[in-house]
């Protein structure tokens, strides 16, 4: 007799088919340019953020700041609260928003997780140890995404610095880099994210290797990623060698 899993049959349909309007949903919200805009704002800033604040850094109305900010909080991006510990004033404490965590991955582009389905089954079906083969073919990949972006900016003018070039690439790719010092450059999100917390030492290892190669198919040799694990962000941080 087959066993079904808690989630199966009709109710994990409709489950399963919320969660996937509720994914939908939440890109459609980024679609918008001022929203996506407040959304890597809050995203950047690692503390509550007020509408006056964010209003400010994107350069339009606080009213306009308000109306976008609690529409990403209806679709599940955001949290709204009350800033509570400053001193209490005329009036109620500011609104303030913070990003949800379990709405990391919506801001990356869905080959991530493509290439991560992929890269498992070419190692499943090739004929060594299953977590080597992983390693080996993220590499791989990388190195190809690697070449094929210095191709593509060939004709392009780049960066002068190549750590400069390496985080305007991760930025692209829904990483979401910042600096942590001027040497080394955090990733506050993780493309593997909810597989990195059930097989961390499989997936995070995937993720280094994936980005040397992507440095390697760069030509950059002044950089390198390292494992430098923290909570609430990626594990692997990019930074200049020596």
């Amino acid at each position: 007799m087959l066993r079904t899993w808690p989630g199966s049959g009709e109710r994990g349909d409709r489950l399963s088919a919320r969660l996937t309007q509720s994914s939908v949903t939440a890109v459609a919200a980024l679609d918008d340019p001022v929203r996506n805009r407040l959304y890597r704002h809050v995203r950047s800033a690692q503390r509550p953020v007020t509408r006056e604040e964010a209003a400010e850094a994107v350069g339009i109305s606080r009213r306009l700041a308000a109306f976008h900010l609690d529409k990403l909080v209806t679709v599940g991006l955001l949290s709204a609260g009350r800033r509570i510990e400053q001193p209490r004033g005329p009036g109620r404490a500011p609104k303030v928003y913070e990003p949800v965590d379990e709405a990391m991955s919506v801001s990356v582009p869905p080959r991530a997780h493509d290439d991560l389905a992929s890269i498992l089954i070419d190692a499943i079906v090739a004929d060594e140890d299953p977590q080597s083969a992983c390693w080996r073919i993220a590499a791989d990949r990388g190195r190809v995404a690697g070449s094929a972006l210095r191709g593509d900016r060939s004709s392009e003018r780049r960066p002068a610095a190549p750590l400069d070039e390496v985080e305007l690439w991760l930025d692209e790719q829904g990483y979401e880099p910042y600096r942590s010092e001027p040497a080394a450059v955090r990733l506050r999100n993780c493309p593997f994210h909810p597989l990195a917390a059930r097989a961390p030492e499989l997936v995070c290892g995937m993720n280094i290797c994936y980005l040397s190669g992507v440095l390697d198919g760069l030509g950059i040799g002044e950089v390198e990623a390292a494992l430098s694990p923290r909570a609430g962000e990626c594990c692997v941080e990019v930074r200049r060698q020596g």
